[in-house]
């Protein structure tokens, strides 16, 4: 249970950063989102979630 507080913390900090630092970035990138095919932001979508369990496969590799 604590890795996964651990996870949904850091991912509430780098999100949280993001709307901080540059909020208007923000809306020009959902403005970008909405203008690109379903298709498209599907695939996006895939290549971050993969993305993101290689990097957790790498922090387990490492020894976390």
């Amino acid at each position: 249970m604590a890795w996964v507080l651990l996870a949904l913390g850091l991912v509430m900090l780098v999100e949280g950063l993001a709307y901080v630092l540059a909020p208007s970035l923000i809306e020009r990138v959902l403005e970008v989102l909405r203008t690109l095919p379903e298709n498209a932001r599907r695939l996006f979508g895939a290549l971050v979630l993969v993305t993101g369990l290689i990097c957790i496969w790498l922090a387990f590799y490492i020894g976390l």
